[in-house]
């Protein structure tokens, strides 16, 4: 019986190094991910989040003064036709 528990033993030993390996795999794979995500978002022209806002606003300011010209040319219309 000592023999089997050996076996056991070592078959137990070999799971747990082929986990660990496996593992480490893992995460090796896992910062290489992570390093070829930031080298790819990087090369790309992405904006953060403060350029973003600032031209959402811009952009809603915009559209606001538009709407306010557009409301105002066509009170000058109605007045020009009377």
């Amino acid at each position: 019986m000592q023999t089997s528990n050996k076996f056991f033993d070592d078959m137990a030993k070999l799971a747990t190094g082929a986990v660990g390996a496996a593992h480490s795999v893992k995460s090796e794979m896992e910062e290489a991910f992570r390093s070829w995500l930031d080298r790819q978002l990087a090369g790309m022209d992405l904006v953060t989040r403060e350029e973003f806002e600032t031209v959402r606003a811009m952009a809603e300011k915009a559209r606001m003064e538009n709407e306010d010209l557009r409301a105002e040319i066509e009170l000058m219309k109605k007045k020009k036709a009377k």
